[in-house]
């Protein structure tokens, strides 16, 4: 075989090494709104399967909409620390689900909860967690800082920066950022980059304030892309133009 031939039979190479995927709860719920989708969280992990298979190193960090949103219910009365705490809690049971998914489709993983609940979960140690990733195994990150006020974006963001990721990739329902809603603004313009301090100005709807204010002061990318279409976090880790970057 040719040298050229070679060149052109190697696969292709990942230019990210470690990333932290950002899920909502809402996406393990599909179709149905609420709880968890079997299917849907069969697909999820073969496509984190596919990923790890390339070398690169996946976190993940997981929110708990789909089961209980801590917001909604201090908007509705309940004491806002309370009800976010009920939320870090709702983390918890779907990283166990995503844990099982994972595990169903081969991948090693830990859930490394920021709660201490020892009995289904390892308590969050950074040097822990970088260890883990190491050695190939997917780690979920649950139950968000572990402190109320702090939403799972800020949690991911906070956890990106301290195992020293690549990027933060966010899982959305829409092909990345637009300049508004989409579904209620027809004439909505798709962004395919922006900066930091365009998205906090404009108020564009990525992550929290105190995410992207993270994000902006640690240099890290922020992908935003649409997980209804597979195959696209292999596509953006293998470093192909999918979604929406934010940067510097």
């Amino acid at each position: 075989m040719s040298v050229r031939a070679e060149a052109e039979a190697e696969p292709p190479r990942p230019v990210y090494r470690r990333v932290v995927l950002k899920l909502s709860g809402e996406a393990l719920a599909g179709s149905v709104g609420y709880g968890i989708d079997p299917p849907v969280l069969e697909r999820i992990a073969a496509e984190i399967r596919d990923v790890v298979e390339l070398g690169v190193e996946v976190a993940i960090v997981i929110g708990g909409g789909n089961i209980f949103r801590g917001v909604a219910a201090s908007v509705a009365g309940m004491d806002r620390a309370t009800a976010d705490y009920m939320g870090m809690l709702a983390t918890i049971i779907n990283a166990l689900a995503l844990q099982d998914g994972l595990e169903k489709a081969g991948l090693q993983t830990r859930v490394l909860s920021a709660i201490e609940m020892r009995a289904v979960a390892e308590p969050y140690i950074r040097r822990r967690a970088i260890r883990h990733l190491e050695k190939g195994r997917v780690v979920i990150f649950a139950a968000g800082t572990g402190n109320p006020f702090f939403t799972t974006d800020t949690a991911g963001a906070l956890r990106a920066i301290e195992i020293g990721a690549d990027a933060i990739i966010k899982a959305t329902k829409v092909d990345g950022i637009y300049s508004s809603d989409p579904k209620s603004d027809k004439s909505a313009q798709r962004l395919a980059r922006a900066t930091y301090i365009e998205v906090l100005s404009r108020r564009l709807q990525v992550m929290d304030t105190t995410a992207i204010s993270l994000c902006m002061e640690n240099a890290l990318p922020i992908i935003v892309f649409d997980l209804t279409r597979s195959g696209n976090i292999k596509r953006i880790v293998l470093g192909e133009p999918v979604g929406s970057i934010v940067s510097a």
